[in-house]
Protein backbone atom coordinates (compact mmCIF):
# COMPACT_ATOMS: atom_id res chain seq x y z
CA UNK A 1 0.00 0.00 0.00
CA UNK A 2 1.58 3.86 -0.76
CA UNK A 3 2.89 5.34 2.30
CA UNK A 4 0.55 7.97 2.21
CA UNK A 5 -2.72 5.84 2.11
CA UNK A 6 -1.61 3.91 5.33
CA UNK A 7 -0.83 7.19 6.65
CA UNK A 8 -3.75 8.67 6.22
CA UNK A 9 -5.40 5.90 7.77
CA UNK A 10 -3.24 5.79 10.90
CA UNK A 11 -4.26 9.30 11.09
CA UNK A 12 -7.79 8.48 10.94
CA UNK A 13 -7.74 6.25 13.29
CA UNK A 14 -5.59 8.76 15.77
CA UNK A 15 -2.25 7.44 15.39
CA UNK A 16 0.12 9.90 14.07
CA UNK A 17 3.28 8.98 15.85
CA UNK A 18 5.76 5.54 14.52
CA UNK A 19 5.42 4.40 18.22
CA UNK A 20 2.12 4.06 17.83
CA UNK A 21 2.00 2.50 14.67
CA UNK A 22 4.25 -0.27 15.58
CA UNK A 23 2.27 -0.49 19.04
CA UNK A 24 -1.22 -1.07 17.15
CA UNK A 25 -2.53 -4.42 18.31
CA UNK A 26 -3.28 -6.97 15.34
CA UNK A 27 -6.81 -6.91 16.14
CA UNK A 28 -6.97 -3.07 15.07
CA UNK A 29 -4.30 -3.58 12.30
CA UNK A 30 -6.86 -6.10 10.71
CA UNK A 31 -9.93 -3.79 11.06
CA UNK A 32 -7.93 -1.04 9.33
CA UNK A 33 -6.64 -2.72 6.76
CA UNK A 34 -8.21 -5.42 6.40
CA UNK A 35 -4.45 -7.64 6.38
CA UNK A 36 -3.67 -10.86 6.86
CA UNK A 37 0.00 -9.75 7.85
CA UNK A 38 1.95 -6.68 8.45
CA UNK A 39 5.80 -6.22 7.57
CA UNK A 40 7.57 -3.69 10.26
CA UNK A 41 10.80 -2.22 8.82
CA UNK A 42 13.21 -0.54 11.27
CA UNK A 43 15.70 1.48 9.93
CA UNK A 44 19.41 1.09 11.82
CA UNK A 45 21.45 2.92 9.67
CA UNK A 46 20.62 6.35 7.24
CA UNK A 47 23.42 8.55 5.96
CA UNK A 48 27.57 9.28 5.17
CA UNK A 49 29.85 7.73 7.89
CA UNK A 50 33.03 10.09 7.99
CA UNK A 51 36.92 8.61 8.52
CA UNK A 52 39.55 10.36 8.46
CA UNK A 53 40.32 9.61 4.83
CA UNK A 54 37.21 7.86 3.44
CA UNK A 55 33.30 8.57 3.64
CA UNK A 56 30.60 6.16 2.56
CA UNK A 57 26.75 6.44 2.81
CA UNK A 58 25.51 3.65 4.79
CA UNK A 59 21.56 1.92 4.93
CA UNK A 60 21.02 -0.25 6.74
CA UNK A 61 17.28 -1.85 7.50
CA UNK A 62 15.48 -4.64 9.36
CA UNK A 63 12.13 -6.05 8.96
CA UNK A 64 9.82 -8.89 10.32
CA UNK A 65 6.34 -9.99 8.72
CA UNK A 66 3.39 -11.00 11.49
CA UNK A 67 0.68 -13.08 10.59
CA UNK A 68 -2.21 -11.12 12.29
CA UNK A 69 -4.30 -13.95 12.54
CA UNK A 70 -1.56 -15.79 15.09
CA UNK A 71 0.54 -12.99 16.19
CA UNK A 72 3.84 -15.20 14.85
CA UNK A 73 6.68 -13.75 12.80
CA UNK A 74 6.63 -15.16 9.66
CA UNK A 75 10.22 -13.81 8.79
CA UNK A 76 12.84 -11.91 9.61
CA UNK A 77 15.34 -10.50 7.64
CA UNK A 78 18.01 -7.83 7.28
CA UNK A 79 19.73 -5.55 4.28
CA UNK A 80 22.48 -3.23 4.11
CA UNK A 81 24.18 -1.17 1.56
CA UNK A 82 26.58 0.98 0.80
CA UNK A 83 28.29 3.46 -1.24
CA UNK A 84 31.51 1.90 -1.26
CA UNK A 85 30.63 -1.16 -3.09
CA UNK A 86 30.41 0.49 -6.20
CA UNK A 87 34.13 2.06 -5.35
CA UNK A 88 37.12 0.56 -7.61
CA UNK A 89 39.40 0.02 -4.20
CA UNK A 90 42.97 1.04 -6.24
CA UNK A 91 45.63 2.90 -3.97
CA UNK A 92 46.82 4.86 -7.06
CA UNK A 93 48.66 7.47 -6.02
CA UNK A 94 49.81 6.74 -3.02
CA UNK A 95 49.24 8.95 0.43
CA UNK A 96 48.67 11.58 -1.11
CA UNK A 97 45.99 10.46 -4.02
CA UNK A 98 44.05 8.99 -1.07
CA UNK A 99 44.05 12.14 0.78
CA UNK A 100 42.98 14.27 -2.49
CA UNK A 101 40.62 11.76 -3.53
CA UNK A 102 39.22 11.72 0.41
CA UNK A 103 38.82 15.42 -0.21
CA UNK A 104 36.76 15.01 -3.74
CA UNK A 105 34.89 12.54 -1.78
CA UNK A 106 33.93 14.63 1.23
CA UNK A 107 32.73 17.78 -1.13
CA UNK A 108 30.19 15.32 -3.32
CA UNK A 109 28.81 13.55 -0.34
CA UNK A 110 28.16 17.34 1.33
CA UNK A 111 26.36 18.20 -2.10
CA UNK A 112 24.69 15.39 -2.78
CA UNK A 113 23.29 13.33 0.05
CA UNK A 114 23.93 9.40 -1.89
CA UNK A 115 21.64 7.77 0.99
CA UNK A 116 18.56 7.76 -0.93
CA UNK A 117 19.88 6.12 -3.72
CA UNK A 118 21.91 3.60 -1.19
CA UNK A 119 18.47 3.14 0.70
CA UNK A 120 16.85 1.89 -2.44
CA UNK A 121 19.33 -0.80 -2.70
CA UNK A 122 18.90 -1.76 0.66
CA UNK A 123 15.06 -2.30 -0.03
CA UNK A 124 15.66 -4.00 -3.07
CA UNK A 125 17.86 -6.39 -1.13
CA UNK A 126 15.30 -7.33 2.10
CA UNK A 127 12.31 -7.19 0.02
CA UNK A 128 13.19 -9.38 -3.41
CA UNK A 129 12.44 -13.02 -2.75
CA UNK A 130 15.33 -14.91 -3.44
CA UNK A 131 18.34 -12.71 -1.81
CA UNK A 132 19.76 -14.16 1.46
CA UNK A 133 18.47 -12.93 3.70
CA UNK A 134 15.30 -11.61 1.92
CA UNK A 135 11.70 -11.95 2.18
CA UNK A 136 10.24 -15.44 1.59
CA UNK A 137 8.45 -16.43 -1.71
CA UNK A 138 4.92 -16.26 -1.43
CA UNK A 139 2.18 -19.08 -1.91
CA UNK A 140 1.44 -18.02 -5.52
CA UNK A 141 5.42 -18.73 -6.03
CA UNK A 142 6.49 -21.37 -8.01
CA UNK A 143 9.57 -21.25 -5.90
CA UNK A 144 6.91 -21.21 -2.22
CA UNK A 145 8.32 -23.56 0.02
CA UNK A 146 11.71 -23.85 -1.32
CA UNK A 147 13.66 -21.42 0.43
Amino acid sequence: MPVTMVAEAFKENGMTQPAEMHSTSAEKLRQIFGADAVLYITVKNYGTVYQVVDSASIVTAEAKLMDLKTGKQLWTGVATASSKERENNQNAGGLVGLLVAAVVKQIIATSIDQSHQIAGITTERLLSAGQPRGILYGPRSPNYGKD
